[in-house]
């Protein structure tokens, strides 16, 4: 090419496909920025349109044609600022100046898909370009009005745009004003761009002139090679800018990051479509004509409830994205005239028109962003002039503060006994009534007046609180009044029961002498055993006729505050704080539960009598807080992916988790709940002792529920746990704590008393529970605190045996190698023991640190093999497999009975087998016991006159013979070889085995 020539670029560009909705309403305005050799072009902006179409072209001078090649063409899509609440970036495209072509060949329409600013951007679409160059000679002197032409004609097509924005300028804001002036400066900075074109001499090619300081608001990518120093500034100018830019990235992201850490970190984010229905603005509204909405996806279909015109609905609904069949939402808003002739259930629907929505074009929305704005939306359709509604659309997960109010498409929309729920166990309290004596009382009534005198009254003291009634013992009338002295322990909740009522019974006649009420709320309160409440005398009140007054009596009664009223079974409980707030400790750390989803649940029920379903819930009880998920309907792989949180404030304590089927919502669509019973799927527990600190245990676990015809395993559950521990000291302390308050060791309850008080709870939490709103089931809160415990099964008599078994099985297993040690069935072992005998005796200072040592390193090498931890109910330990059906079914068996005569005779006879075995095994413990203080009582006078001169002898051969020597002695003796080892029991313990018993003497 000559040196002459002059070399112009053109960039046509042509359309975009499927940007980025960037306006906040679903839509962008778009319009690209393209920079090339140290010149900005721009085109038009497009509104309100995803696919847009500028076909327009951009020409640039090309300032030395011979390096275009090295150069790079940039182009950027933006969002308009004008009609949005910011400008937002919509993509980007970079194209090397080797791959442009020239103008005499044919250009190809290339689509390019747009790249991301930054890892932080969402970006999508293409791109689609034409691009080529093309040679000019130098015209003559007339020709640069010809050639300048498309230039000016650029310049004139982008003044019409810029005229038509600025109509739409918003100056009801300050901030909008200042938006608008950037906008101004960049427009003044692109017309004196395209300037330097129109004016450059034709003759000679030289590099331009440098470009003005405003250019510096908008820097190239690539800038002329001959302007160093303005090359330079600019450089640096958008290098600090794509830094602050970054940097912000990062900042935001790292917050929703930290904001997402705290809240949903152990479970999977679920896509949800949120639709917020607003209201309606409807143009000629009928009188007597209710609206509603109604969105359609796919086979989705729901309405809001009916309301007047111009009224609002405010809901919102989530669908479960996964579960949509379609890629279009439309609401529509329909008009419900009443028949005057019929009810309601008959009246006529009048479409007042439909909007449309691309599902593909929903903007998400992560929290802590704040909610999406609802927007107007213009209604279309026949008879929809001027009709508008109210409402926005995004794409969120669980996480959303919409989600726990908004209508659940996989739990089956708005019904209160699906919907996810935190239930709080009632306050409870000991409440101690002290019955000290009465006095006065009015004894005789009417013709029994003479009874007292023939017949020596015995009385005895009732408390009631609630359905809970405790007497005292019986007590004779003597020369002095009624004492008892004795101590009533009540199961109090908060709210409390408005009276304690108290009645003095005689048990000679059947008759009550009076009664009298103590009001609960002015009971005094203590936390500890130092304070003694105080004694109060109340009036006995009889028949209001005959006895108003019929004695008094003294008492005291107190609300104890030191104690923590166990509501669950001991071994599983997860809570020991005292009931006293003042007395609770501060928290040690944190537990978080994933309730992620479960896997292969078996139908438990039909559906329309034809197939099976589940329809599975989780609770989870750690401490006074119950936690309910949302019911996911008709599915038996459901995923909930909800998390929960709770207060630790003794790692020694268990959660439990279990799982199942809500029978309990109607499916008819009535209102209310049914009369079912909710079915238990599984259960497991968790001991947080057993959890390493900081650390998140993912796991899947099997379900296995116990049913009369055996174990059955129902499905899996997936959850998430991890146990968070600030402080280790704290957490050690723990260890060294008692596992009860104060007041359970300075004034114990007895263990009957224990039990009884602890069933007593349960009752109350369980009556509590089920009243709250929706009802957690009597069945789900008595199986999830094991509320069947203290009935008799032989299945859980078995495990406990073995149990017991397991545990002297390591004392049988060492009392069988002492044994080969002693009758040398591997020598060498038996050699080795004697020297280490020898070593015992001779240092006998190095026996503590031996043992010691070899205690840590045996078990600190064991930690490398240590068990994971266990969460699910093991079946073997439970011994499931080894009881027959009657023993299943007496364990389901209720109490009292329900069973035949004919099975609770088998059932007794068995039951009479097994206490007869027990039976003798405690009477030959007893008899060794007997044998012994037979021995020192003289109950045999020859063997106890034996076991005196045995003594005697025994006495001086130790004051001869030294200590070490005797216990080497005996060490050599037990360890003798079989040859000099007879097969016969030994001297002492035939001597022990003819001692008494007092067996013989039992009837």
């Amino acid at each position: 090419m000559a040196d002459n020539c002059i070399r112009k670029l053109t960039v046509e560009v042509c359309d975009a496909k499927n940007l980025m909705p960037k306006d906040g309403q679903g839509t962008a305005s778009a319009y690209a920025i393209v920079d090339f050799d140290g010149q900005r072009r721009r085109t038009k902006t497009i509104f309100r349109d995803l696919n847009p179409q500028w076909n327009e072209k951009l020409d640039f001078l090309v300032h030395d044609a011979d390096s275009m090649a090295a150069e790079t063409m940039e182009l950027n899509v933006y969002n308009d600022k004008k009609t949005g609440k910011r400008s937002t970036f919509l993509g980007k495209v970079k194209i090397s100046g080797s791959t442009f072509v020239k103008a005499g060949e044919d250009v190809p329409l290339v689509y390019y898909p747009l790249e991301k600013r930054s890892v932080f951007s969402q970006i999508k679409g293409e791109i689609g370009l034409k691009v080529w160059y093309v040679d000019e000679q130098p015209p003559p002197a007339p020709a640069p009005e010809k050639n300048d032409a498309p230039p000016p004609s650029a310049t004139t097509e982008e003044k019409p745009a810029e005229k038509e924005e600025d109509k739409k300028k918003p100056e009801s804001k300050e901030e909008a004003k200042k938006e608008e002036e950037k906008k101004a400066a960049t427009e003044e900075a692109n017309k004196k761009e395209e300037k330097p074109p129109e004016n450059a001499p034709p003759q000679t090619p030289p590099p331009p002139t440098p470009p003005p300081p405003t250019e510096v608001q908008h820097p190239p990518i690539a800038q002329q090679k001959s302007t160093q120093n303005s090359e330079k500034s600019i450089i640096s100018e958008n290098s600090k800018h794509m830094e602050i830019e970054s940097k912000l990235f990062q900042k935001i992201n790292s917050g929703k990051a930290d904001r997402r850490t705290t809240a949903f970190d152990l479970v999977d984010p679920m896509p949800f479509l949120y639709v917020r229905v607003a209201k309606a603005k409807i143009s000629n509204p009928d009188a007597d004509s209710s609206f509603f909405a109604k969105l359609v996806i796919g086979t989705h279909t729901i309405r809001t409830k009916s309301q007047a015109a111009n009224r609002e609905w405010d809901q919102v609904f989530a669908f479960d994205k996964d579960g949509l069949n379609s890629t279009s939402l439309e609401v529509s808003i329909w008009a419900q005239k009443k028949s005057k002739e019929k009810d309601a259930a008959t009246a006529a629907e009048i479409s007042a028109g439909t909007v449309s929505f691309d599902l593909q074009e929903v903007p998400k929305r992560v929290p802590p962003d704040s909610p999406l704005a609802p927007q107007w939306y213009s209604l279309e359709g026949e008879g929809s002039p001027g009709n508008d509604v109210m409402l926005s659309v995004w794409v969120g997960t669980q996480a959303d503060e919409a989600f726990q109010e908004a209508w659940q498409s996989d739990s089956g929309g708005l019904i209160p006994e699906t919907r996810a729920k935190v239930y709080l166990s009632p306050k409870l309290w000991y409440l101690r009534l002290t019955v000290i004596q009465t006095q006065d009382l009015q004894l005789g009534s009417g013709s029994a007046g003479s009874e007292p005198k023939v017949r020596i009254p015995e009385l005895y003291v009732k408390a009631q609180l609630g359905a809970q009634l405790f007497k005292t013992s019986r007590t004779n009338i003597g020369f002095t009044n009624p004492t008892w002295n004795e101590d009533l322990i009540f199961v109090a909740a908060e709210p409390f029961e408005p009276f304690l009522t108290i009645t003095v019974e005689d048990v000679t006649n059947g008759h009550s002498v009076g009664h009298a009420k103590v009001q609960v709320a002015t009971v005094d309160k203590r936390t500890d055993d130092k304070s003694e409440p105080r004694s109060r005398w109340f009036n006995l009140i009889g028949d209001q006729e005959t006895k108003p007054y019929a004695g008094r009596i003294h008492v005291r009664v107190c609300l104890e505050g030191g104690y923590h009223v166990l509501d669950e079974a001991a071994h599983v409980t997860s809570d020991v704080r005292p009931t006293a707030n003042q007395l609770s400790k501060p928290p040690i750390g944190l537990l978080e539960v994933g309730i992620r989803g479960a896997t292969n649940l078996l139908p438990v029920k039909t559906k329309d009598g034809t197939r099976g379903t589940t329809d599975a819930y989780v609770v989870a009880k750690y401490g006074p807080k119950w936690v309910r998920t949302r019911t996911i309907l008709d599915r038996f792989n459901p995923r909930w992916n909800e998390q929960y949180t709770w207060d630790v404030y003794d790692p020694c304590t268990v959660l439990t988790i279990g799982i199942f089927d809500n029978a309990r919502y109607n499916k008819s669509g009535e209102a209310g709940p049914t009369k079912d019973k909710d079915v238990r799927l599984g259960k497991l527990r968790v001991r947080l002792s057993t959890l390493d600190t900081n650390r998140v245990y993912v796991g899947t676990y099997a379900l296995t529920v116990l049913l009369p015809g055996g174990a059955k395993k129902m499905g899996e559950i997936e959850i998430a746990l991890r146990f968070s521990c600030s402080s280790w000291i704290s957490l050690i302390q723990a260890y060294a704590n008692p596992t009860l308050p104060r007041m359970h060791y300075v004034k114990p309850l007895g263990p009957a008393q224990q039990d009884i008080l602890r069933h007593n709870a349960m009752r109350i939490v369980t009556t509590r529970l089920a009243r709250s709103e929706p009802a957690l089931g009597q069945e789900v809160v008595q199986f999830m605190l094991d509320s069947d415990m203290h009935m008799w099964s032989m299945r859980r008599s078995k495990a406990n045996w073995f149990r017991v078994v397991g545990c002297l099985s390591k004392a049988a297993q060492f009392a069988r190698w002492l044994d080969g040690i002693r009758t040398w069935a591997h020598p060498p072992t038996t050699v080795l023991v004697h020297i280490l005998l020898m070593a015992i005796i001779l240092c006998p200072h190095l026996i503590l640190p031996t043992v010691f040592m070899y205690a840590f390193l045996i078990i600190a090498l064991r930690f490398r093999f240590r068990q994971r931890v266990s969460i699910t109910m093991d079946p073997r330990l439970s011994h499931v497999d080894t009881v027959g059906p009657d023993e299943l079914d007496e364990e389901f068996d209720g109490f009292p009975t329900t069973r035949s005569v004919d099975q609770i005779r088998v059932r007794y006879d068995r039951l009479r087998a097994l206490a007869g075995r027990a039976q003798t095994l405690l009477g030959d413990l007893a008899a060794q016991g007997e044998r012994l203080e037979a021995l020192f009582n003289w109950k045999d006078p020859r063997a106890t006159g034996i076991f005196v001169v045995v003594c005697l002898f025994a006495s001086l051969l130790f004051y001869v013979v030294p200590f070490k020597a005797f216990v080497l002695g005996s060490g050599f003796y037990y360890l003798r070889h079989p040859r000099f080892r007879g097969d016969m029991p030994s001297v002492p313990m035939n001597f022990f085995r003819r001692l008494p018993p007092q067996s013989d003497r039992i009837l």
